[in-house]
């Protein structure tokens, strides 16, 4: 089982309660989508924000799911342990938010993750979990 931790792409100025992406963030999202495409994504996550779900809507579209919306205030340990529970095999990917991406892998890992700027749009959060149920994390940088 792998999980798939983002922050939602760049942020659009066209209303400041619930953004849509930019061009640039529109084009991470689809680069994301891409860099899935050959893997089996089982599962797409998103809060219900407008950023959250067009940054997950390609991946979703690529590889015929839904967008399943979660609750960012909601607690990571709790939503993690969902995760875990229903999910047992493939890539399950969740976008978040700057101040709610972290706190999910550190959840999903058991582990200790950075806090992630305002600014951070690109940094991917990969959370595998063995058949032991053991987990490791990888922080890798988006083009």
């Amino acid at each position: 089982m792998t999980f798939v931790v983002v922050r939602h792409a760049e942020k659009a100025s066209d209303d400041p309660k619930d953004p849509a992406l930019t061009a640039a963030g529109e084009a991470r999202a689809q680069r994301l989508a891409r860099s899935l495409a050959s893997d089996d994504v089982t599962a797409v996550y998103a809060t219900g924000y407008r950023r959250t779900r067009l940054t997950a809507a390609p991946t979703a579209r690529a590889h015929g799911l839904d967008v399943t919306a979660y609750d960012a205030r909601g607690a990571a340990g709790d939503f993690a342990a969902a995760l875990r529970r229903d999910h047992a095999r493939g890539i399950v990917l969740v976008v978040g938010h700057s101040n709610t991406a972290p706190d999910v892998a550190a959840a999903l890992c058991g582990c200790v993750v950075p806090p992630m700027d305002e600014t951070e749009y690109d940094r991917r959060m990969t959370v595998r979990v063995d058949a032991r149920g053991t987990a490791t994390l990888v922080q890798s940088r988006d083009p």
